[in-house]
């Protein structure tokens, strides 16, 4: 496998960058406006960097400037609590996944490679519909069909949980002080938002993060 990785610098797909590091041969952060931007960017360009990876970041304006979600800077205030909430479907960016991975099986089939990585798993089945398993199949096919090289998109952690993530990436031994998850944006993690209360459960144990709550 000759791989590009979806890569935001949070917790997810950098641990999937040091579990296929030797397959991956380019790592891609796309910036869309999102709160996290600047901080999930650092951290991503760090690891790639401690790994040797070659690592483009690639602006999509558009998308905060046209999109609706509060994750997005200027967007309605970020709900609290947990993933299983009514109001965490605020935080979906529509279709983010999709245009993600058209972009990065573009750039697959530019560089020559014959993957392209994506690190959603089950934890967001429920809120966010880019991230479930027939989307990932069904873009898989696409992506397949329309390219000349038969790009594939290969989800490692579509069906187990972030504490399974967790659990891979100690074995791996991720630097988890190095990822960002934090829908805020603040230098620290608010600790309360759904992101970070996903964060705190998977991380249990050995957790570095520093929380304002």
């Amino acid at each position: 496998m000759k791989a590009v990785l979806i890569y935001s610098g949070g917790m997810d797909s950098t641990v999937l960058l040091y579990k296929y590091r030797k397959e991956i041969k380019l790592a891609v952060t796309f910036t869309y406006g999102a709160r996290q931007d600047e901080e999930q960017t650092a951290c991503a360009k760090e690891n790639c960097k401690l790994l040797g990876i070659e690592h483009l970041i690639i602006p999509l304006e558009f998308m905060g400037k046209y999109f609706r979600s509060s994750i997005l800077k200027g967007g309605d205030d970020v709900p609290h609590g947990s993933y299983n909430d009514e109001n965490m479907k605020s935080t979906v960016v529509p279709f983010r996944n999709g245009i993600m991975l058209s972009i990065a099986a573009g750039l697959a089939e530019s560089r020559e490679l014959d993957t392209v990585l994506i690190a959603n798993h089950a934890g967001d089945h429920t809120i966010y519909p880019d991230c479930r398993p027939e989307f990932i199949e069904a873009m898989g096919s696409a992506v397949n069909a329309g390219t000349f090289a038969g790009i594939k998109i290969v989800s490692p952690f579509c069906d187990i949980t972030k504490r399974d993530i967790a659990l891979i990436g100690k074995e791996e031994g991720v630097p988890f002080e190095k990822t960002y998850s934090c829908y805020e944006g603040r230098h620290s993690h608010c600790g309360v938002c759904g992101t970070c209360v996903e964060r705190k459960e998977a991380l249990e144990g050995f957790d570095p993060t520093e929380y304002e709550k």
